[in-house]
């Protein structure tokens, strides 16, 4: 049974849905028939980009003005993400599910550190904000909108190496670092949640390596049954946050839908 089972139709916010992963959510919600594996439509979307709209997503705007979006959002400024929960609130009064899709692993000269002598502290800055803090400070401005009866999710994707169990080779300070407060975050998140909005699952959720831009300049040794299309990592995590029962709020998933360790 779907977690919104008993539900017509459902909104939606994707957080990052200009490229990448969150793109590929976008595309597939959207579809007409989209059902499965949610068992509902999507009557809305709600998507957002840093500062440009990218050529994929302005042409999935176009195609579908009556039920997608498109609202500017920087996530490292607090005033930028309440002004898009405003937005919103202007036109809907509850959203099912939230999805904060923004990753950041290089740009601009800055790399994964492979030793300490690599890392910077306006580097480890920038990992912080944009994996960790604009998803916990996204919870706090989207509260109001998932506080509802229906059943609601609220996911972030995370990732495998952000695990401190399962940390065996080292390096990728930064990443690995804002990864693991992410999950922290998240977790006493759903702890608060389970107070305030009960029905809402809190979910981080490792999709597996994704043949996008972040992880294009790492993929050299990763096993081709292993580098997983965006499509293909989409409707494995739908599928996981589909399956997601009241028990799971604030457990840490692999596309698998299996449960990883902290």
């Amino acid at each position: 049974m779907s977690v919104f089972a008993g539900l017509e139709s459902i909104n939606g916010l994707i957080v990052g849905g200009n490229r990448g992963i969150g793109l590929g959510f976008v595309r597939h919600l959207l579809q007409p028939d989209f059902t499965d594996p949610f068992q509902v439509s999507v009557a809305h979307l709600y998507v957002t980009y840093r500062t440009e709209v990218s050529a994929e997503l302005a042409a999935i705007a176009a195609v579908y003005p009556d039920r997608l979006t498109l609202i500017q959002m920087d996530i490292t400024d607090e005033a930028q993400i309440a002004q898009g929960i405003a937005q919103i609130q202007r036109q809907v009064s509850r959203l099912h599910f939230v999805l904060y899709c923004v990753g950041f692993l290089h740009e601009n000269g800055i790399q994964p550190e492979k030793s300490l002598q690599q890392i910077q502290a306006e580097h480890l800055i920038r990992y912080f904000q944009v994996n960790s803090i604009g998803a916990v400070l996204l919870a706090k401005q989207v509260l109001p909108l998932i506080k509802h009866g229906d059943r609601s999710v609220f996911a972030s994707i995370s990732a495998k190496v952000g695990s401190i169990g399962d940390n065996r080779l080292g390096g990728w300070y930064g990443y690995r670092a804002s990864k693991a407060a992410l999950n922290m975050l998240m977790r006493t998140t759903a702890i608060e949640y389970s107070r305030k909005s009960p029905k809402t699952l809190v979910v981080m959720l490792h999709p597996g390596t994704t043949d996008t831009g972040l992880s294009k300049p790492f993929q050299r040794n990763v096993l081709p049954e292993k580098l997983f299309s965006v499509e293909k990592t989409v409707a494995q995590l739908l599928n996981v946050i589909a399956r997601l029962q009241p028990e799971d709020s604030g457990q840490f998933f692999s596309w698998d839908g299996s449960r990883l360790p902290w």
